[in-house]
Formats: structure tokens, sequence, C-alpha cells
């Protein structure tokens, strides 16, 4: 019998008894599935959140001040946050850094046109943000040197603040409030999307200088974006900032100087342990699908002694005998392994659907991304499942005495 043969006699035996087979394949039906759903939203988790970075710009250095990290024998003393003098200094003392850009974040609040409002966040910021941050301008011009020189009340609206306080109208040159101060709009930008937690294209941006003495009356800054001369000084520019910091601040560590690479790999990490965790979990549901294999196919091979015995009377050799057992065992996970694969991707787009339906992270919906390769070791797991599984019961058939097989009633 060559190996079509045992394939088509493994199938047939297989639909003579549908529901025992049925049952038999449901544990690695829910195994891979576990496995496929697992791997599809921890991949969409991990392109959702290199999606958010990408938007921050390219690649960053930030620059934030945290008083929770001083050590408990020092005060914080006069020390209360970041400067624009401390931008300056990092661009100017710091080889490694080639462009520093500092913002302060006033806050959210209501931003209002005639007849229309809406709730937008408003931050001061620099000429160069504009290259850090990758924005691109539907329309208008960004904010300029003049701008900060003279204290300008110029706005660049996000494209969501746009549509929602203008309509189809042309923004630019038009007034806008945001807490009794009076903005002219300069330009908008264009739709960016969600990044990091906050909706860009709900954002105001105005001069740095307007933010400070107009709205929040400081001269501290909540931010500083700083990029390296290329990827590979990253580290070294990181390191040159942190010594500057130090030396102007009398060596207190009350500051946060990462990098997106760095960031983004943290979290990286933190995802593919999660995934690792949570397959090991689904792994087990495979386990117990292969030992409900193990356990059908050696109550085949006792209903089957017969049967055995006669094969071999009529020249049948162990191997025969072996493959037909081992294919079934194969052809029971294998089919398995698809009808997983398939139930664990439309359980995905389930999930992806039913959050998205609700509004759930950001209206987005929870992101979801099933690579070829997990598909693909998703059907050959489950066939080595049934290999593993299946090789003991074969063994014993192959193995059997025809004479006593033949006894067998």
């Amino acid at each position: 019998m060559n190996f079509l043969d045992s394939v088509i006699t493994s199938l047939s035996n297989l639909r003579r008894h549908k529901l025992r087979s049925g049952l038999t394949m449901l544990g690695v039906i829910i195994g891979v599935a576990a496995v496929i759903l697992m791997v599809s939203l921890v991949e969409g988790a991990r392109a959702n959140v290199v999606r958010e970075f990408e938007r921050l710009g390219s690649s960053l250095i930030f620059i934030g001040f945290d008083p929770s990290r001083l050590p408990p024998d020092q005060t914080i003393g006069r020390l209360n946050g970041l400067r624009l003098e401390d931008a300056q200094a990092m661009l100017e003392q710091c080889p490694s850094v080639a462009a520093v850009s500092a913002e302060l974040g006033i806050g959210t609040g209501k931003t209002r046109t005639p007849g229309k409002e809406m709730d937008a966040s408003v931050v001061g910021v620099q000429p160069v943000y504009q290259k850090l941050r990758d924005v691109n301008l539907e329309r208008g011009r960004f904010i300029t040197d003049d701008d900060l020189a003279t204290w300008s009340r110029s706005a660049v609206i996000g494209s969501e603040v746009a549509l929602r306080l203008f309509g189809n109208q042309n923004p630019v040159g038009q007034a806008i409030d945001f807490r009794g101060l009076t903005l002219n709009v300069v330009g908008v930008t264009k739709a960016k999307g969600r990044g990091m937690g906050e909706n860009v294209d709900e954002q105001i941006l105005i001069p740095l200088s307007s933010a400070q003495k107009r709205a929040a009356g400081t001269n501290m800054v909540s931010m500083i974006y700083a990029t390296p001369i290329n990827s590979e000084k990253t580290d070294m520019a990181m390191d040159e900032i942190w010594q500057l910091l130090m030396r102007r601040y009398d060596n207190k560590p009350a500051f946060i100087v990462d990098s997106q690479q760095r960031i983004l790999s943290s979290i990286g990490r933190v995802i593919s342990t999660f995934g690792m965790v949570v397959g090991a979990i689904a792994g087990l549901s495979l386990l117990v699908g292969g030992i409900g294999i193990m356990n059908i196919m050696l109550v085949t091979v006792t209903e089957r002694t017969r049967e055995i015995g006669i094969r071999k009377a009529v020249g049948a050799r162990q191997g025969d005998i072996l493959w037909q057992f081992l294919i079934e065992s194969m052809t029971l996970s294998g089919v398995g392994g698809v009808i997983g694969v398939a139930l664990g991707w439309g359980l995905a787009l389930l999930v992806n659907f039913i959050t998205k339906a609700v509004g759930a992270f950001g209206g987005d919906g929870m992101s979801i991304s099933l690579p070829v390769w997990a598909a693909v070791t998703g059907f050959v797991f489950s066939m080595v499942v049934g290999v593993g599984f299946g090789l003991y019961p074969a063994i014993s058939a192959s193995r059997m005495n025809p004479i006593q097989a033949l006894r067998t009633e």
C-alpha cells in the first residue's frame, strides 16, 4: 500500500466515525485557535505601538522633569522644571545633538468660534517642532521666528479642530477663542491620528513665547525634544544631555532622558513576554488535544485488531500498518489545525469588530495582525502534535502478532 492509498484509507476510517473524529479534533482546534488569537492580538498591539511612535516624528530623544527620581536624601530646592535656556544649552554644548525643540502644554479646554465649540489641547512650540515631530500642513503656514519674537497670537490647528469648528470653510485667517485667549488661525495640519494616547488632530499649536507669557505666565517648558546627528549617535547624545543637566542643576537627577528606540524596545519586550506567557497557556490546550488523539487512536487500534491481523496475513508490512495509523492521527490533527487557524483569525476579527463598535481604544478598536509565519506555525505545530501523540498507538498496531490478532473476536 503506497502513501496515497494510506491517506485514502485513513480518511475513509475517519468519515465512518464523524462524531468521534470531531470530538478528538476539538482539543487541537481550541489549542490552535487560542494560539492564533493570541498572536493576532499581540502582533496587532506591537504594530499599533510602532505606528504611534512613527507618528511622533523622526528619531527622538525625550527630556522631561520628574522630581520623584530624586534620592530620599536630596531636596528639590529651587529646581522646579526645565527652561528654554536648557534647550538652547543642549543645542550649543552637546556635539551629538542636531536639533532641539521645547514645548509647553497649556492643557485642554473649550475652544470656540461663533456658534460652535469643542474641547482642544493647546501646546506652545517652536518653529523646529514641525521638522522634529514630522508635522505636515494641509494649508497655511507654521509658527515662525517672528511669531516667537512678538508673542504672536498665531495658531496652527489640527485637522479635527478645523473640521468641527469651521466645517468646509477655510479656517486660515479666522479667529478662535481658547479660555478667553483669542487666536488667529494661520495654518491647518494634515490628519495624523492618535499618537501615544493623544489625538494630535485635536491640538492647537501656538508660539512657545505666547504660551509662556500670554497663557501660563511662566518661563518653564514641559518637555524638550532632541534629535541626534545620526541614529548611531543616539546614546552619545543622551549621555551628553544628561551630563549637561547634571552640571546645570547641581547633580540632581530629577530628569528623564530617554529615546524613542529605547522606549519602543522596552514596550516590545513587555508585549513579547506577555505573548509568551499567553502562548504557553494556549499550548496546554494543544497538549490536551494531543492526549485526546492518543487516547482515541489506542481505542481505534483495539477495535481494529482483527483488521490488522488480516492485513498482515495478506502481506502488509509493519511499515504499512504504522503509516496507516500515523496518517489517521496526522489527519485528525491537521484538519483540526486548519479549522483552528480559521477559527482563531475569525475570533480576532470579532474582537476587532466589537471593540471598534463600542469605541474602545480611541475608536479604532483593538488592532489585530496575523503574520503568515504564525498561521503556518500553528498548522505545523498541530501536525507535530498528531505525529508525537499518534506514534505510540501506530507502533503498537504495527508490532501486533498477526496470529494473535486474527484470534481476537
